[in-house]
């Protein structure tokens, strides 16, 4: 889940990395991804989660609009390249801070109930997806569950805290240069993830002004290999979020001697193998309304779309 910033700005990308270390041991597939995570460095979590056959097959379906893999990983994902529209959009703060003031400011009775009842319905939605396997399940759950107690007790009606922190927002979206159409596919998968690292790292700070200290969870991961055979694991992770325990456990695969979580590469072949999407009617740029992006940059989205070890499941 996501310390040094990628890029000084959006254009800015540093040169090619060296090589990367090869995990040689189960537990490492997890404590690798997470240490990307940490840093930010949300191309290299892409180059460490999946082979370099299928990261090739996946650059390219990005670059064709197919997918915008691993943001698939997160909640809502197709909406993302919307987000980062809205917030990035002229006039953008001057709007969000107004909506977020008639619709949210002191609303922290409704916003605690909808938080409850949004965790109840989202681990209802996980323990039945066919598309996750048991482990991811039990996971998710414990995750979710985590971040709703959170909310629940999360000043998320402060206004003055959304007048800090929706700026700030703006600022990392405009700076990605991704708000345009189509801008993800143009800029494709490896610019377009260098350029969302300082937004990731701006989205945990602002989150952690609310209490929610992703940086926290992940630098508490512990993975440990609970049994192994042959070429197939099963390692324990454990860490706290936001003062709560999770305790769960991620299946991993080697493959040319390097070890991937199973789940994370069943669910980026399938990325790899998406259809073209459907041709939109407008531009995400011109969908993107302001009631959407103030509700989409509240901290209860920030933090489900930077959820710590889930995104290394």
């Amino acid at each position: 889940m996501s310390t040094a910033v990628l890029l000084a700005a959006a254009g800015c990308e540093r040169a090619a990395p060296p090589a990367d270390p090869v995990p040689t041991l189960p537990a490492q597939a997890v404590t690798q991804l997470v240490a990307d995570l940490r840093r930010n460095d949300l191309a290299a979590y892409a180059r460490h989660a999946v082979t370099p056959e299928l990261h090739a097959r996946l650059e390219s379906a990005w670059s064709e609009g197919r997918t915008v893999w691993p943001l698939t990983e997160l909640p809502l994902d197709d909406r993302f390249p919307s987000f980062i529209a809205a917030l990035a959009a002229q006039d953008a703060e001057r709007s969000l801070v107004a909506t977020y003031r008639r619709q949210f400011a002191g609303a922290d009775k409704e916003l605690h109930s909808a938080a409850k009842t949004m965790g109840l319905f989202a681990i209802q939605y996980v323990r039945s997806e066919a598309a996750y396997s048991d482990t991811e399940r039990d996971h998710h759950a414990q995750l979710i569950a985590a971040l709703s107690a959170w909310a629940q007790a999360a000043p998320l009606g402060d206004s003055a805290r959304a007048r800090v922190a929706i700026p700030q927002l703006v600022s990392a979206a405009r700076a990605t240069g991704l708000a345009a159409p189509d801008a993800f596919a143009r800029t494709g998968m490896d610019r377009s993830l260098r350029r969302l690292g300082p937004f990731a790292e701006r989205l945990k700070q602002v989150v952690n002004t609310y209490g929610l200290d992703l940086d926290a969870a992940l630098a508490s991961v512990q993975a440990t290999l609970a049994e192994q055979t042959g070429d197939r694991a099963r390692v324990r992770v454990r860490y706290r979020l936001a003062g709560e325990p999770v305790d769960a456990y991620v299946l991993v695969e080697r493959r040319d001697g390097r070890w991937y979580l199973s789940d994370v590469l069943r669910h980026a072949e399938s990325e790899a193998q998406a259809p073209p999407k459907p041709a939109r009617a407008e531009p995400a740029a011109a969908k993107a309304k302001p009631s959407q992006a103030t509700a989409a940059a509240a901290p209860t989205h920030a933090a489900s779309v930077q959820a710590p070890p889930a995104q290394a499941r």
